[in-house]
């Protein structure tokens, strides 16, 4: 199965053992819930759909990769306790709390959530040491004299042999005990992802053409070469945090990366040639509708790598914008919710403007952190707290300077009045933002249109803009008539196409 195929698989696995019947008791016991185990070549996106499942389940995870672990931190450490059996005493050893099994309980405690899932990664790659007490968690979930609490999932990960040879095949009697779900790489899956992830256009477009070096790992004379859903991950980041700072990119920090020379060399030589249709195109130009007619002439002639490449420029900073505007208005949305509660708690208890505002940019942060403890959060939505969580201190530190501190005696019209002030200024700069990203909109359909026609590349167009949720979001409260006219043909097209295939089952 591929690793999307994985994730569904694990999802519904977790959903039935924390699933209870009407007294709150768990319908499968938590001794008769099996851990899943994930096999599958390394960097291929296990920890990542992990993250993804804890969030969408809104449950806590605690991920550790066991070959960072002793004997001694797996297990906890013994000392001697003394009991009394049948009138005498005898010393007894014991051991200290698993160093995980506390993270498990520290998790509970900084999140506020009871349930969660224990992710153990590399769990058969474990020192010799240790691997009898592995075999023990994986079959009676405990670690020395400590159980995993009730209402936690154990989900575990590991590599086949030939990736690692440090790995310990299990026995019948282990895996017998286990969800086993053998997984392997898939481009179509990962291109997905890669586009909710936003990675570098270079490396999408790249993979497109060049699939079969996707994913890679070799062995030979000149020793190991591997490349991996991981290693372009990586890359990606890198790769923007370079041309942010004006760092060349080049074979070398590519290598670092893509641990295969000829892929190595090969991307290399397609990252100089994006970078120059960037520079050649003038995508700002296009967007602002400022390119002229000979960046329209070249693109009516270009051959069909470069015209793929310029459509793929043009989303690459279409994209971003449309995206930063659609979370801009989420933030708005929310932040407006916060700031009616301010005002109507603020009218009913009789308390100052200031220490609503306070209170509320506190919520804001807590809720933060307790979603960071449980399950990490998403870039977005880390930007949308902090955009509120800066707005509301702003307007705290404003109405103090006015003089509507918690003293004042009230809520005051004239704090009201700040607030109310600082709030018209956001929605004023976000309906400029948004203006601009929509002639921007307008632009780019137009000038692929004139230079592309309803080919391939407008159905790459209009592709990227449905499926990326950012996007789609802004197209859904802004008009494009151009976005919605290309969108309607190009699904009566496929329903077509579906109709007709259908048909011609029937008549053979």
């Amino acid at each position: 199965m591929n690793i999307e195929e994985a994730k569904t698989e694990i999802r519904r696995a977790v959903s039935i053992y924390l699933g209870k019947e009407e007294f709150g008791n768990y319908r499968i016991p938590p001794e008769k819930q099996r851990p899943v185990f994930m096999i599958g070549a390394p960097g291929i996106g296990k920890t990542a759909i992990m993250e993804q499942i804890a969030r969408e389940l809104d449950l806590s995870l605690v991920a550790y990769s066991m070959t960072h672990h002793t004997r001694q931190s797996a297990i906890g450490l013994p000392f001697i306790l003394k009991k009394n059996y049948g009138g005498e005493e005898y010393e007894v050893s014991e051991y200290t709390m698993s160093e995980i099994i506390a993270s498990v309980y520290e998790n509970m405690e900084k999140s506020g959530r009871s349930e969660g899932i224990l992710f153990l990664d590399e769990i058969n790659c474990v020192s010799e040491t240790l691997a009898p007490s592995m075999l023990q968690f994986l079959q009676y979930k405990t670690f020395g004299n400590h159980r995993i609490p009730r209402g936690w999932v154990i989900v575990t990960a590991g590599n086949p042999p030939e990736f690692n040879r440090s790995v310990r095949e299990f026995d019948i009697v282990t895996l017998d005990r286990l969800k086993v779900l053998e997984i392997e790489p898939d481009y179509d899956t990962w291109k997905h992802y890669a586009g909710e992830k936003g990675l570098h256009r270079a490396v999408r477009t790249y993979l497109d053409v060049k699939q079969e070096d996707f994913y890679r790992v070799e062995s030979g004379g000149d020793g190991k070469k591997y490349v991996t859903a991981r290693g372009w991950e990586d890359l990606s980041e890198a790769i923007g945090l370079y041309e942010e700072l004006g760092y060349p990119v080049d074979v070398r920090l590519i290598g670092q990366y893509i641990r295969n020379g000829r892929i190595a060399g090969e991307f290399a030589a397609y990252y100089e040639l994006f970078t120059k249709y960037r520079s050649d195109y003038r995508i700002r130009d296009i967007l602002a509708g400022t390119a002229g007619d000979e960046i329209e002439n070249r693109a009516k002639s270009a051959g069909f790598d470069e015209r793929l490449t310029v459509t793929e420029l043009l989303l690459e900073a279409m994209v971003p914008e449309l995206s930063a505007c659609a979370e801009t208005e989420d933030a708005m949305k929310e932040l407006h919710g916060i700031l009616a509660d301010v005002r109507d708690s603020s009218a009913e208890t009789g308390a100052s403007a200031l220490s609503m505002l306070e209170e509320a940019a506190e919520n804001v942060r807590a809720e933060l952190d307790r979603e960071e403890a449980g399950h990490g959060v998403t870039p977005a939505r880390r930007r949308r707290a902090q955009f509120i969580g800066e707005f509301t201190e702003e307007c705290a530190r404003r109405v103090r300077l006015a003089g509507g501190g918690a003293g004042s005696g009230g809520p005051g019209e004239a704090s009201f009045g700040i607030i109310k002030g600082l709030y018209a200024e956001k929605v004023a700069t976000l309906r400029e933002s948004a203006g601009r990203a929509e002639e921007h909109l307008r632009n780019l359909f137009c000038f692929v249109e004139n230079c592309f026609g309803d080919a391939g590349e407008m159905l790459a167009v209009v592709t990227e803009l449905t499926v990326n949720e950012n996007s789609a979001n802004f197209l859904a409260s802004h008009e494009s008539p151009e976005y919605f006219r290309y969108q309607k043909r190009f699904m009566l097209y496929e329903r077509n196409r579906e109709l007709m295939m259908k048909i011609r089952k029937i008549s053979d």
